[in-house]
């Protein structure tokens, strides 16, 4: 029979607890990286020029657009999508905005026609970007908590996209 000291124990205990301390911080670490790389523009930068403001938005790993901001004062995630008439927030996070829901309206989605209802947004932000009373719809069966930015916001601004990177810019009297 064999028996450990008390010192080798301690140390057996101090390398299983460096190793899940090491597996932890990997884990965390690695999350972190990944969604920086689904949405790298968790605080977009703006720059103030002569007369606009600029927002630069880097592209995620599958070419689309996201980037955090503000729909008026709450924190939300866009995803540009200049191929969409309104901004469309998904039921639940129009419930969770204060949202309130007009007129009806047939919306036509990747799932299909449904009944989504009218909303105005008091204010958007994209960065240092302020957009006010900007319509939008609110739409059930969007899934997840993302906003679609469309272009009852875009239109307001000037884009251009190249490389990997869209520009949005609001011009502003200098």
């Amino acid at each position: 029979m064999t028996t450990q000291t008390p010192g080798r124990r301690a140390g057996r205990v101090m390398l299983v607890l460096a190793w899940g301390i090491g597996l932890f911080l990997t884990a965390h670490f690695f999350g972190i990286w990944e969604a920086e790389q689904r949405n790298p523009n968790r605080a977009p930068q703006s720059v103030h020029g002569d007369g606009y403001i600029e927002v630069r938005l880097a592209s995620s790993r599958q070419g689309h657009y996201l980037l955090d901001g503000r729909i008026d004062g709450a924190s939300v995630t866009f995803l540009l999508d200049t191929g969409a008439t309104q901004v469309a927030v998904p039921t639940a996070l129009a419930e969770r905005l204060g949202l309130e829901p007009g007129a009806p309206i047939t919306v036509s989605t990747a799932n299909g026609r449904v009944t989504g209802h009218r909303t105005r947004l008091r204010e958007l932000r994209l960065g240092d970007i302020r957009l006010t009373q900007v319509p939008a719809i609110i739409v059930p069966g969007l899934d997840g908590n993302e906003v679609l930015l469309g272009m009852s916001a875009l239109k307001q601004l000037e884009f251009t996209q190249r490389d990997g990177t869209l520009v949005l810019r609001q011009v502003t009297s200098p």
